[in-house]
């Protein structure tokens, strides 16, 4: 049997800019994990299809690394500056 497809990739949007990058497999629980550790944000969107986890932080990682080549070498606001 296959490895669960329960994992999405997300962003974290502050008045439509991404704040932050991300993957759950529960989207409105980690939206309040997010809100109970302070971060501000407008909107938490899904930006994938249900994969598997290690998918999910594969895409996680190229996402980011798609961002930081438009936003000078930077990660958005909330994501680490280091991989991990």
């Amino acid at each position: 049997m296959g490895k669960k497809r329960d994992t999405v990739t997300y962003n974290l949007f502050d008045k439509g800019k991404v704040v932050y990058k991300g993957i759950t497999n529960d989207v409105e629980e980690r939206e309040q994990q997010h809100k109970n550790e302070g971060k501000r944000f407008t909107s938490i969107k899904p930006t994938s299809v249900k994969m598997t986890e290690e998918g999910a932080k594969e895409k996680e990682a190229t996402q980011l690394e798609t961002y930081r080549k438009s936003h000078d070498g930077k990660n958005p606001k909330y994501n680490k500056d280091s991989d991990g």
